[in-house]
Parts: C-alpha cells; structure tokens; sequence
C-alpha cells in the first residue's frame, strides 16, 4: 500500500466533504483503540477543527490512560485538535433503574453494552450540532463490511467513514505512519463494551488478520467445505456473523406502496 498517498488521499477526502457539507469540523469518540486513533490523526491533518471526546462509562483504567495519552501528543502535533471528557456512567447507571430487569443474563448483558454505544452516539451528536461538527466514524473494513462489529445507531451511528475501506492491517500500516502511540499499536483490540478486559477476539472467536482472511476467501469465492481444521473454523464463523449481520450493512428496508394503492 502507498501509505502516503493513502493519507493524503482519506484526509483531501474528509477536508471536501466537510467543506462541500459547509460544516466547520469533525467530533469523535476516542477510546484508547487504533481505531479512534488513526481517524482522529487524519481528521487533524485537515486542518479544520477536531473535537475528541472521552465517554467513559466504568471504563477499564488502561483505555482510559492511552486515550488521554493519544489525545495530548495529538494536541502538542495540531492546534486545531480540543478535547473534553463526559463521564457517561451516572447516566449509563441512571438509565439502569428506568428499564425492567430480565432474568436472561446473556441478553441483557449485550443490550446493555449496546446502550453504552447509544449514548456515546447521543453525545458526539450533541457536540456535533453545538458546533456544526460531522460526527467521523471509526469502523474499519473488517468491522463495517465484514462481521459486523459495532453497535447498530451506536458506533456506527456517523456521518461519514474514513476508514471504512481500510483493513485492520492497513489500520496499522497507517497509524504507524501518522506516529500513534506505541501503547495503542500494541494493545489488544477491544470494544471496551463490558467493562472488563474482553477483546474483540475474545468475542468473536477469530483474530482481525484471521476475519481477513475470510473476507478474501469469500471474495474469491471459497467455500466452507474447501477448507479443514481452524481455517474452516474461522471461514465459519466469518460466514455466520456476515449474515447474521447484514441488517446493519445494508441501508434501512423501505416498503415501497404500489401506486395504483394509493390513487
């Protein structure tokens, strides 16, 4: 990959929209991942304000640490780039108590990660109108088109997606080059949902250079049975999830009315 050309290009990119969009910025979440990393490191290339926002919510103290260390190397780089911190557990807490409990652990524990998700969405969107910000995503190619890993009008509640044509190697590839922390480059991926120390392998059974893999195999065409052992493993659970996950991929179904019902 010209990883350069590639920066160049994604940030020419971001700075167009938002000028054709006549918006004054970009607002996003920064969560001590790559992911939030680079798209925060190519949204202050541009030049036009750029506005971090930790949402900690019972968040795990070392996610906590690499954001605030990302978000100060990345204002000492760009004096276009603020940041502010909303601690989102007394609301996350509060919204606990209005909603009736279920006695099915599984269920409750992931629509409650999800909630985690909705209010960051609320809160970038809040600053984004105070601002005249566009809300920038974070999801990789592998997340948005490949599995599925993100919070439906949670993370992937955005307004435009920078990264989203970039594989988590290539995630990599640019980060290192747009100087991100080294504490970032080697942390474990994780969602930081759950409030514990889960990673994204953790939950979804493969590893990112694994769901690659996949991805390309079902590009080409390869079938679950071409394979054996844990590549069949991973082409399966790559398999399972993009389908399952579809709903969130594809734009929202609109029943169309026939015309002669409505004469």
């Amino acid at each position: 990959m010209q990883t350069e050309k590639v920066i160049d290009h994604i940030v020419t990119w971001l700075k167009d929209y938002a000028t054709n969009a006549k918006m004054e910025g970009f607002v996003l979440g920064i969560s001590g991942g790559i992911d939030s990393a680079l798209t925060s490191s190519l949204c202050a290339k541009t030049g036009l304000r750029v506005l971090c926002v930790e949402m900690p919510i019972h968040q795990d103290a070392k996610q906590v640490s690499r954001g605030e260390e990302h978000i100060a190397q990345l204002k000492k780089r760009f004096a276009n780039v603020t940041d502010v911190k909303v601690n989102l557990t007394p609301v996350f807490e509060a919204f606990k108590t209005e909603v009736p409990e279920t006695a099915d652990d599984s269920f409750l524990n992931l629509s409650l990660a999800n909630t985690r998700a909705r209010l960051r969405m609320t809160t970038l969107y809040y600053f984004a109108g105070l601002h005249r910000y566009l809300v920038a995503g974070t999801g990789n190619k592998v997340e948005d088109f490949g599995v599925g890993f993100f919070t439906k009008y949670g993370d992937g509640g955005v307004d435009l997606s920078p990264i989203a044509d970039l594989l988590k190697s290539e995630v990599y590839e640019l980060a290192r080059a747009l100087e991100v922390p080294t504490s970032i480059l080697n942390a474990a991926p994780t969602d930081g949902l759950f409030g514990d120390s889960r990673t994204d392998e953790d939950q979804i059974g493969a590893s990112y250079d694994e769901l690659e893999w996949a991805m390309k195999m079902q590009d080409e065409g390869k079938k679950i049975s071409d394979f054996e052992g844990r590549k069949r493993t991973v082409l399966e659970i790559y398999t399972r999830l993009n389908r399952a996950n579809q709903h969130k991929m594809k734009p929202i179904p609109v029943c169309t009315i026939p015309e002669i019902l409505k004469k």
